[in-house]
């Protein structure tokens, strides 16, 4: 994988560093006749534009892109998480504009490393346009006549340019790794989060030491284990690898790999996939292994993966029933405890050799027999199941320990040219015309050529050798309590506060009236969240919140039929009665949640005071579409409910403008926030995991514009809103 150097600041005093990122991809689509096809693709990104090239230019100069256009500010990328192509696993992206649909493209990566880091280039790139488009009028002119990207439009004449870059990024391992791939051979007194796994919101769970195994920690949750209920317990270890290898190892069913490590779940067969994150398994083992059992044993169960903002892998793994594997002769069905793996990256120091991750794998299991065996009274303990499942990280562990190649196929560099910084867009491309569509790329002298859509197609019977080279990759107890200094820096303290009444202001959904209370909303303050604090880019602390700056005042609860937007417009809204025309601002979120019927859960926020045009919210609430996605961070906290779905949500914030679609309607004296959670894959499976237990959850959000400058810090929580039990059948028809 490769991306910039974290530490590298993109922009500043007038000046952009340029990056190309480039390396070997598929190109997945559909030719002219309707016949899919999976090409072998050199992609580049330079500054803001984007080439596909048939071979690596590197290795040949002059060679001219068979397709180019403008990675805009309106362009969307999105993980469709693992596909079978040619019975060999790889990872997509689709790309779209979201004005205009029509206008997308399917890339392929290798690995799931290689997907991120091109996550990581279409958003640095997408950087740069928002840079540009900062600087005028003339910029912006500019950057509207030319044409932004279409993987699956026509190919026309494109001319050569580019110079000046000045740090080459490679990322993947080049055609040898795609045709292995596809041919399915994969090779200070600051109060810090309370949780060990370093959320952004603070956690109930007790995490207690009690045994370590093979240079693994064993916890129990010190709560759970007193309710009388499950044991929820977990294994946590460091692995020399990066999050990227891990994931891909664990996720692999190929018995040769899993027998090195793995043993229980060795076995593995792939009986279905559902989508790019979803997959069901079946499985046996061999009873010896659990010397009381009689007979062999089979299992069956789904797995769920996403990978979070981070870049920490999640996956989920859950009992379950297929009709294509019912029970088997000769063998007993019995149900694997449900588990979860999370794989984080670890910060190393500037060798380019040292990937470490923390690898941890939380399972429930039943109280009868840990106390005993984490007493070291019961031997027996480690002839079981969920013993069986706490070894797989030590497994793990020593399996690529073993294999030094499997962390080492990751290995970074950093290739540097000659030319200097750049100080301006218009020097970076040549050209007279400026630059011509995507799709608008076929070079005179391989026209003929590219009529072919079977060039380079992925064969996986046939012996296909190529040059193996050495690629390179490249990366380079205080409270945020709400004081008047930073009041007075956000709304205007010239103007006298309204009085923000509560009964003046209704939603279809109650205000909770205790603790116990079901299908109701509070406003929490905001000690349950970690938000930047005042040193955050010298050190990296993270400080409690305080009080919320805006007021929750009332939350709509909807079902409608196709996803709800503007609904501050409409004229029953809050926005438009008569108290809410009499507040100075209010911020209104709508989140939209799939499902059947479709959801809109509602909420408004208001202030007692007009707020500073030029403070860090009156920046967002004015400022462009790009400015708001890249800002609009959004932290959950599960307070209450099913430790799995804890784990699937998680306590780290997500600027939700660079995960889903959001739409931003500026009128008056509001700002609406739609949030199309069904517009990643990603959102809809955790939110349809979610609203299966919605009914016994508690759920905390918080709400921050997020602070990327020194004087914008400390961060402070905009809003909260904690949801109580929700009912589904009392949400409210909008269209009645």
């Amino acid at each position: 994988m490769a991306s910039g150097p974290a530490s590298h600041k993109v922009f500043g005093d007038g000046i952009c560093e340029r990056f190309e990122y480039s390396g070997w991809v598929y190109h997945l689509g559909v030719n002219k006749i309707g016949r899919e096809y999976c090409h072998f693709r050199f992609l580049s990104i330079r500054g803001k534009y984007l080439e596909m090239y048939k071979r690596d230019p590197q290795d040949n100069p002059g060679i001219r892109p068979i397709r180019r256009g403008v990675i805009g500010h309106t362009l969307l990328v999105e993980e469709l998480g693992r596909r079978k192509v040619n019975r060999g696993d790889v990872y997509p992206l689709r790309f779209y504009n979201r004005l205009d649909e029509a206008k997308k493209g399917e890339i392929a990566c290798a690995t799931a490393g290689d997907a991120r880091k091109w996550m990581e280039a279409f958003d640095h790139a997408k950087q740069v346009v928002e840079y540009e488009l900062s600087q005028g009028a003339s910029v912006r002119n500019k950057l509207n006549m030319e044409n932004e990207i279409d993987l699956e439009g026509h190919r026309h004449r494109v001319r050569h340019y580019a110079h000046g870059l000045k740090r080459l990024i490679r990322i993947g391992q080049g055609p040898e790794m795609l045709v292995r791939k596809a041919s399915g051979i994969s090779g200070n007194g600051v109060e810090t989060c309370y949780d060990a796994d370093g959320g952004d919101a603070v956690e109930a769970h007790e995490w207690r030491c009690v045994r370590t195994v093979n240079g693994v920690r064993i916890f129990e949750d010190a709560t759970s284990s007193t309710n009388g209920k499950g044991v929820l317990v977990k294994a946590v270890g460091v692995v020399d690898a990066s999050a990227d290898t891990v994931f891909e190892i664990v996720l692999n069913p190929d018995r040769h790999r899993r027998y090195e490590w793995d043993s229980l779940t060795g076995d593995l067969e792939l009986v279905d996939s559902l989508d790019g994150h979803y997959d069901v398994v079946y499985g046996t083992f061999d009873p010896r292994y659990l010397t009381w059992w009689q007979s062999k044993r089979d299992f069956v169960f789904s797995r769920q993966w996403f990978r979070g903002q981070d870049g920490t892998y999640t996956i989920l793994q859950v009992p379950s029933v297929h009709k294509n594997r019912p029970p088997r002769y000769g063998y007993e069905r019995t149900k694997l405890n449900p588990s979860t793996w999370e794989m984080s990256d670890l910060s190393t120091s500037s060798s380019l050799n040292s990937a470490r991750c923390l690898v941890t794998q939380t399972l429930e299991i039943n109280p009868k027999g840990w106390s005993k065996w984490r007493n070291k009274n019961c031997p027996k303990f480690e002839k079981t199941v969920p013993y069986a499942l706490l070894s797989q990280v030590s497994g793990l562990k020593e399996y690529i320990g073993a294999n030094p190649a499997l962390a080492s196929v990751f290995s970074t560099t950093i290739v540097h040219s000659n030319s200097s910084d750049l100080s301006g867009a218009n020097n970076e491309f040549e050209g007279a015309e400026g630059a011509e569509e995507f799709y608008d790329a076929a070079d005179d002298s391989s026209s003929d050529e590219d009529n072919n859509e079977n060039d380079n197609e992925v064969e996986v019977n046939k012996d296909m050798k190529t040059k193996v080279r050495n690629i390179s990759w490249a990366v380079a107890g205080l409270s945020a309590k709400k004081t008047s200094a930073q009041e007075s820096s956000v709304l205007d303290t010239l103007v006298p506060p309204i009085n923000l009444n509560s009964d003046e202001y209704h939603g279809t959904m109650r205000r909770s009236k205790d603790e116990l209370d079901k299908n109701c909303w509070s406003s929490p303050d905001g000690s349950g969240f970690m938000i930047r604090g005042k040193t955050y880019l010298k050190d990296s602390m993270k400080v409690k919140g305080g009080e919320p700056l805006l007021k929750l005042v009332a939350v709509d609860w909807f079902k409608v039929e196709d996803c709800a937007s503007k609904v501050a417009l409409r004229p029953k809204s809050l926005v438009q009665s008569d108290a809410g025309k009499k507040l100075p601002f209010i911020f209104v979120i709508n989140l939209e949640v799939p499902a059947r019927p479709n959801y809109s859960l509602v909420l408004y926020y208001a202030a007692d005071r007009p707020v500073i045009k030029n403070s860090l919210l009156g920046k967002f609430i004015d400022g462009t579409v790009m400015y708001r996605d890249s800002r609009f961070k959004l932290i959950p906290s599960i307070v209450e409910g099913y430790w799995m779905v804890k784990r699937a949500v998680g306590t780290k914030s997500c600027l939700l403008g660079k995960a889903v679609t959001c739409n931003y309607v500026r009128q008056d004296n509001f700002l609406e926030i739609d949030v199309d959670i069904g517009s990643s894959s990603v959102a809809r499976s955790v939110i349809s995991l979610v609203l299966g237990y919605v009914t016994s959850i508690v759920v905390d959000l918080a709400i921050v514009i997020e602070a990327k400058e020194e004087e914008e810090l400390p961060e402070f929580i905009l809003g909260t809103v904690r949801l109580n039990r929700v009912q589904l059948d009392t949400a409210v028809d909008l269209d009645k």
